[in-house]
């Protein structure tokens, strides 16, 4: 392996490494967005402590929202 493609090599592994660190910096974010929405939730609707699983709560506030916009 002469010096160009080792440092080809090197380049691409660098930016695989740049690629994993942007991934996961975003599935960071999303998790905090979605943990902070969550809380807003239960915030605004205390209820959804009590909802058994999420199947009924995606129902109930389907039903809500479905009210919101019939007005």
């Amino acid at each position: 392996m002469n010096d160009n493609e080792k440092k080809l090599l090197q380049a691409k592994h660098r930016l695989e490494e740049a690629q994993m660190r942007d991934r996961a910096k975003e599935r960071k974010e999303r998790t905090r967005r979605l943990i902070q929405e969550g809380a807003i939730l239960e915030k605004v609707f205390p209820w959804t402590n009590d909802v058994a699983d999420l199947s009924e709560l995606e129902k109930k506030l389907y039903e809500i929202s479905k009210r919101t916009t019939d007005c």
